[in-house]
């Protein structure tokens, strides 16, 4: 934050007719600047943010037409419902996409976007699986930040949240039969949020429901990846559990992910994750957590991890936009409970607070990561 030297100033008293004036004009300016740069904050009770949709004021929308082939005059508008008809693509074939990411305050109240770019690929990447057309690596840039800057009033004070950034990309034209669609709607919104989950992570392995299937869509953000999974974590939920651990669909005794994160295990000096083959989603903070353990000297593995390596595993720990880091407290296999190591002593808690320290500018990002937008 800009501030007057008093000495600098002192070096023009010979313009001013007494040092009061001096001194009169240096409160007035100092008070200006502090009052232009001070952050301005929503009503919001930021201690009791959850993961949560809390409408914020603006979202940004950009469309694709037939008639155009490209994205163009994405413009900011109110945040609000959307109008579409009942036969487009998204509504009676699932063709669409979402990413999530994250913009943080830093200390002096300036405003971080964690890795975008990265985002932007995924997108692209998933888009051309879903036979659509993506906005381009400088739109879904531009968009994002526009859609930050619009709502940094509900971007949380430093370490007390994060504001939530979901891009959307919809198939929004007409289409009766199954084919791709004509139109397309990208949107981003956003939503201030605190912790995904409260509390201890305990997990239910799921060996009767698949998450995902080889030649599927599981490496990808597609919305239909998710509600099939609503019916085995609802009734895990109802017995106690925070989530749900997915096996392999070819062989089923591969651990593969959770419902919205990636999981990693460690024993000795190696930490070891799935690898993503096409049916599990490159996770961004899983590339970076695997980048940070590379850093500290871990050996980090992508490998096929059999179930049964899970009971030998010294911690446990998922990642995951929502989630961040959050060391696993237990996982139940067919009846079978294991638990893991907790506390500030974990590996886990190391790698969360190196991560945030990097979004939040609390730690220099000597990586690139972060983007600086306020």
């Amino acid at each position: 934050m800009f501030m007057f030297s008093r000495s600098i100033c002192c070096a023009k008293l010979n313009q001013l007719s007494t040092f009061e004036t001096l001194f009169s004009n240096l409160k007035t300016c100092e008070y200006r600047i502090y009052s232009r740069e001070k952050a301005e904050y929503a009503n919001v009770n930021w201690d009791e943010l959850g993961f949560a949709l809390t409408k914020t004021d603006y979202m940004y929308v950009m469309n694709f037409t037939e008639e155009e082939q490209k994205f163009f005059n994405g413009t900011l508008t109110r945040f609000g419902n959307i109008e579409m008809c009942p036969s487009s693509g998204i509504l009676n074939y699932g063709q669409g996409l979402f990413e999530g990411l994250k913009a943080y305050r830093k200390e002096d109240e300036g405003i971080l976007l964690f890795r975008p770019q990265e985002n932007a690929l995924r997108m692209k990447m998933g888009a051309d699986r879903m036979c659509m057309p993506s906005p381009t690596v400088d739109q879904f840039m531009d968009a994002v930040k526009k859609t930050v800057l619009a709502n940094k009033r509900w971007v949380p004070p430093y370490g007390r949240g994060s504001l939530y950034v979901r891009p959307l990309l919809m198939a929004t034209g007409r289409n009766l039969g199954v084919k791709p669609s004509s139109d397309y709607t990208f949107l981003v919104y956003a939503s201030p949020v605190g912790n995904y989950h409260k509390g201890d992570l305990n997990l239910m392995v799921e060996d009767n429901v698949h998450r995902a299937i080889p030649g599927g869509t599981g490496g990808i953000k597609a919305v239909t990846n998710y509600s099939p999974v609503y019916k085995p974590l609802t009734e895990a939920k109802a017995k106690g559990f925070s989530d749900l651990l997915f096996l392999d669909a070819l062989t089923g005794s591969n651990i593969e992910e959770g419902s919205a994160c990636n999981i990693f295990i460690l024993k000795g000096n190696v930490i070891s994750t799935p690898t993503t083959h096409g049916t599990i989603l490159p996770g961004i903070t899983r590339k970076s957590i695997m980048e940070i353990a590379s850093d500290f000297g871990y050996q980090v593995e992508e490998r096929a991890i059999p179930i049964k390596e899970v009971f030998d595993a010294e911690e446990v720990f998922c990642t995951g936009t929502a989630m961040v880091v959050k060391s696993v407290a237990s996982i139940t296999y067919q009846g079978k409970r294991i638990g893991y190591k907790l506390g500030a002593e974990t590996l886990a808690q190391k790698l969360h607070a190196t991560l945030t320290g990097i979004q939040t500018g609390l730690i220099e990002d000597k990586l690139g990561w972060t983007m600086l937008i306020d």
